[in-house]
C-alpha cells in the first residue's frame, strides 16, 4: 500500500474561529464534524481536526500549496483583513510575498498563532 497523508488535529483557541479561517482562505466546503473536533477537509481528502487543548498551544508550521489562482484569491483575502504575513518565515519582509523555487510564497499566523505557509510550488 503507498502511503498518503491522511489527517491532522491542529490545536486551537476556538475550533469554530479556526476552522472558518482555513475553510475561507482555502475555499473549502464544511465538512461533517464529531466530538470534540470542527472538521476541514482538503481536496486531496487530508482532514484538518481543529481542537481545543486544555493546554499551552504552541506554535506549529503548516504549508499548503496551492494554485495560482487561489494564491491570488487567498493572498487579497489576507491583505483586505489586514493579516500581517511575511515574505519569509523569518519574519524580516512584512507586507511581502517571495518568489522562491519557481513560484509565490507567503507567511502569516492563523487565529491560534500557528505560522502558516501558502505556496505555488513545491520546494522538491
Amino acid at each position: 500500500m503507498a502511503v498518503s497523508f491522511n489527517h491532522t488535529i491542529i490545536a486551537a483557541k476556538d475550533r469554530n474561529e479556526s476552522a472558518r479561517f482555513y475553510r475561507e482562505l482555502l475555499e473549502v466546503p464544511e465538512a461533517p464534524s464529531w466530538g470534540v473536533f470542527t472538521n476541514v477537509q482538503l481536496s486531496d481528502g487530508v482532514l484538518l481536526q481543529f481542537a481545543e487543548p486544555p493546554v499551552e498551544i504552541q506554535m506549529q508550521h503548516y504549508a499548503f500549496l496551492v494554485d495560482d489562482d487561489l494564491f491570488d484569491r487567498a493572498y487579497a483575502r489576507l491583505s483586505d483583513r489586514g493579516i500581517e504575513h511575511w515574505a519569509d518565515p523569518q519574519m524580516r519582509r512584512p507586507g511581502e510575498i517571495n518568489n522562491g523555487h519557481g513560484g509565490r510564497g507567503v507567511y502569516f499566523k492563523d487565529p491560534a498563532g500557528h505560522a502558516i505557509e501558502l505556496i505555488t510550488r513545491p520546494y522538491v
